[in-house]
């Protein structure tokens, strides 16, 4: 494992030692999976080169504010989005003793009957879940909220989706949170975007559009959504990371990836004699279909959010960070 780029040396924020404090927790965290994994080098070059840097950027615009940092993770399908999560609420709460919460826009969805229903009053493709239109945004909204103001002995619930089925979980099955938190992250493939001019809505980009949506009533309601209660929970978001993909070839590539990840989940649980009827599986045609309700907004979140994020992360066709940009620069203090 190499490292193509590194942090940005003016943007290296909180002193060196605190730097290598949280590289040096985070390497203990990491112990075991990094013995079992057998990259130990690459894994903590990368961390003492992006993650740990990133993590003491974001411990640093913490501390520039009163109440918790609200983070937003905005990346297409399979960029790694989750793993970044993972990644940096580890560094910030091993590395920085910050408390962190974190939940997927995914886990919004609305249930499959709403989604039908919605399909039903406003239009079919309505009933696949991803686009904006398909969240309930006011349930994030509440969320973002409780988390905000909690006290120490708050509890917050953040519900949880499983694709595997196509629906939302029973809420006691929902994630719980005790008490106040530093950093709340919230990821998901349109976290941060925002809808495109009207003209732009008069084309179809794809077979989908050409032959669901010919007359554009479908994205005329998606993006009518951007601009309305999605903007508000955007709004929410004090600094937003985006994991650029490189192209919507690599998105069918690492979405399909994704889906074989989950038919190996699903073989698991039938090879362990439970039930599997119920759970849905895309092959590789219906995974063409599902990704063309996504590209018109995930083409038109590459061309203008790379230069808007807070930290834009470019990937290449290898799914590695190849370059950093910053475009709302901290002060330095080293």
């Amino acid at each position: 494992m190499s490292v193509l780029t590194h942090w940005p040396d003016e943007q290296l924020c909180l002193s060196y030692k605190e730097r290598r404090f949280a590289v040096e927790a985070v390497e203990k965290a990491f112990a075991s999976t990094l013995e079992s994994l057998k990259v130990d080098i690459g894994l903590v070059e990368m961390f003492e080169s992006i993650y740990v840097p990133l993590g003491a950027w974001l411990a640093r615009r913490k501390q520039l504010q009163p109440g918790p940092l609200v983070v937003g993770i905005n990346g297409a399908q399979g960029a790694g989005k989750s793993t970044l999560f993972n990644l940096l609420e580890v560094i910030l709460t091993e590395g920085f003793n910050l408390r962190v919460v974190g939940f997927s826009i995914d886990d919004l969805y609305k249930t499959r009957a709403e989604r039908e229903e919605i399909g039903k009053r406003v239009h079919p493709l309505l009933q696949t879940r991803g686009v904006p239109g398909t969240h309930d945004v006011h349930l994030g909204i509440d969320i973002l909220n409780a988390l905000k103001s909690c006290d120490e002995n708050s509890v917050t619930k953040i519900p949880v989706f499983d694709k595997s089925i196509d629906d939302r979980c029973p809420a006691e099955v929902w994630q719980e949170w005790l008490g106040p938190a530093d950093v709340i992250v919230i990821e998901g493939w349109c976290v941060g975007a925002e809808p495109q001019q009207a003209d732009d809505l008069a084309q179809p980009i794809n077979e989908l559009e050409q032959s669901e949506d010919a007359d554009g009533a479908w994205r005329a309601h998606v993006n009518a959504q951007l601009a309305a209660d999605y903007r508000d929970l955007f709004a929410m978001i004090d600094v937003l990371l985006m994991l650029k993909v490189p192209s919507m070839d690599a998105v069918f590539e690492w979405r399909s990836l994704q889906e074989k990840k989950l038919a190996e989940r699903v073989k698991y649980i039938y090879d362990t004699q439970q039930p599997t009827d119920h759970l849905r599986i895309m092959d590789e045609g219906e995974i063409k279909r599902f990704i063309q309700h996504y590209e018109r907004l995930t083409r038109h979140m590459l061309e203008e959010m790379p230069d808007r994020a807070d930290v834009t992360l470019l990937l290449n066709d290898n799914h590695k960070i190849y370059d950093i940009q910053i475009n709302r620069p901290l002060e330095q203090t080293q």
